[in-house]
């Protein structure tokens, strides 16, 4: 919107989870969906995820750095085309250290190694289930960036995906960033809402952005505890 009733500001939603409106502005929006669409084209592009009980998650996904699927890491597309991963760039671990310095503060940033990234695109009709991000050897916070369409990201607890949970819109631009306390809570993205997206980004649906530290310094998968779900 280009006017707001009540502009949208900084807020907490659980300790260590915290949303910040309008964190990348235009142009680096812009900048961030070109490598998208570049980082998207096969090899190693975007794909359709299938999970081990024959079922597909509906937003698409492409990864850097570390390569996930159902539930584990690889420095190849074990389950897609099989071409090495894509290299994870230092400008986007540089982005994300500060954007947990900004959200969380210095000292939560740390010396952070980020070296994935999750890129999910979700057209009109994807959605993405209550899981939570544990995969990764290490604790260090979750970093989501939006851009394109608006959604409703549905931040919960800890314990299961059940109730109490908070829904929190995002909007093209805005930073989500959880950890410590939160570092393992579920969410997932119930809604989005086809035709939000700002027009010059030139963007038809929504695309997310997550960067985390694997804490994984062997080659070989790693089996782990919980992932990404339908």
């Amino acid at each position: 919107m280009d006017a707001e009733l009540f502009p949208r500001g900084r807020s907490e939603i659980a300790p260590g989870a915290v949303h910040v409106p309008d964190w990348l502005d235009p142009a680096l929006q812009r900048e961030l969906l070109d490598a998208c669409r570049r980082w998207a084209r096969p090899p190693a592009g975007l794909r359709t995820v299938r999970t081990p009980g024959g079922g597909t998650m509906t937003a698409r996904q492409v990864c850097l750095g570390w390569h996930w699927y159902p539930y584990a890491y690889a420095r190849t597309v074990a389950d897609g085309d099989g071409a090495p991963v894509k290299p994870f760039p230092a400008w986007l671990g540089e982005l994300g250290r500060r954007a947990v310095a900004d959200a969380l503060g210095p000292r939560a940033a740390g010396d952070a190694d980020y070296d994935i990234a999750l890129i999910n695109f979700y057209d009109a009709d994807a959605r993405m289930g209550m899981h939570r991000d544990g995969d990764e050897k290490s604790g260090a916070p979750v970093v989501s960036l939006s851009l394109g369409d608006t959604c409703v990201f549905r931040f919960g607890n800890t314990r299961a995906r059940t109730r109490p949970w908070t829904d929190v819109e995002l909007r093209s631009g805005d930073l989500f960033v959880f950890g410590g306390p939160s570092r393992l809570a579920y969410h997932g993205v119930p809604r989005v809402h086809p035709g939000t997206g700002p027009g010059e980004l030139g963007l038809a649906g929504r695309l997310n952005v997550t960067l985390r530290v694997s804490g994984l310094r062997d080659p070989a998968p790693y089996p782990g505890r919980s992932g990404q779900r339908v």
